[in-house]
């Protein structure tokens, strides 16, 4: 998983490097409005890709892993509504 996301990052960052730089090598000689259009288009992948990369994928458990303190864990998980705290 972690792997996958990695790569996506850097696929759409190495995209976003390609559409800046080449907006202001060559295709401004051609037209600035194009330019600057790629240019928009390079401002928001970053975050989208930081959001790819940050992604709860469905294998991972971040949250639900258990914290090894079994009072903890009961606490949480009343919080949670995941069991019935029975007095």
């Amino acid at each position: 998983m972690y792997a996958r996301r990695r790569r996506a990052y850097f696929l759409l960052m190495g995209g976003c490097l390609f559409l800046f730089v080449s907006a202001w090598t060559f295709v401004r000689l051609l037209s600035v409005e194009a330019a600057v259009a790629m240019c928009v288009v390079a401002m928001v992948i970053p975050p989208v890709a930081a959001m790819i990369a940050n992604r709860r994928g469905p294998d991972d458990r971040w949250w639900d892993d258990p914290s090894g303190d079994p009072k903890s864990d009961e606490w949480w998980d009343e919080l949670d509504g995941k069991r019935r705290h029975e007095d």
